[in-house]
């Protein structure tokens, strides 16, 4: 009986789970698959260069959005289509334009109407 294939994923996909850019990965990273165990690993015990990317970036845009609080469409809208880094997620949220105002706002009113409509559906008596 042969032991069981390992599991692994592809870098794109690790970065993607570890929250960062794969391009600014390092080469050993980006260069093979990632099995479970090390992926596993890269989460309980980041190296230096994983703790130094989360840290400062660049970002990808779903974290970009996650920090400045909108959303990825918001991004878009707002004309952002590149990585950031954390210091110019900073000098955007401390410069604060008007899209970024205003995409703020959209993302609150739509996070407000899907705790309205979770907590309607909390309260809907089960069959």
């Amino acid at each position: 009986m042969s032991a069981p294939k390992q599991q692994t994923m592809k870098p794109q996909t690790a970065a993607r789970k570890l929250g960062v850019l794969l391009d600014a990965t390092p080469e050993e990273f980006r260069g093979r698959d990632i099995s479970r165990e090390e992926f596993n690993e890269l989460q309980s015990n980041p190296p230096e260069w994983l703790t130094e990317l989360r840290r400062n970036g660049p970002h990808p845009r779903q974290e970009v959005a996650r920090r400045l609080r909108v959303s990825t469409s918001g991004l878009a809208r707002g004309g952002l289509t590149q990585p950031l880094t954390t210091e110019q997620i900073k000098a955007l949220l401390e410069e604060m334009p008007a899209w970024l105002e205003s995409e703020r706002a959209t993302a609150a009113r739509v996070r407000a109407e899907e705790a309205r409509l979770r907590g309607r559906a909390d309260e809907q008596p089960s069959d």
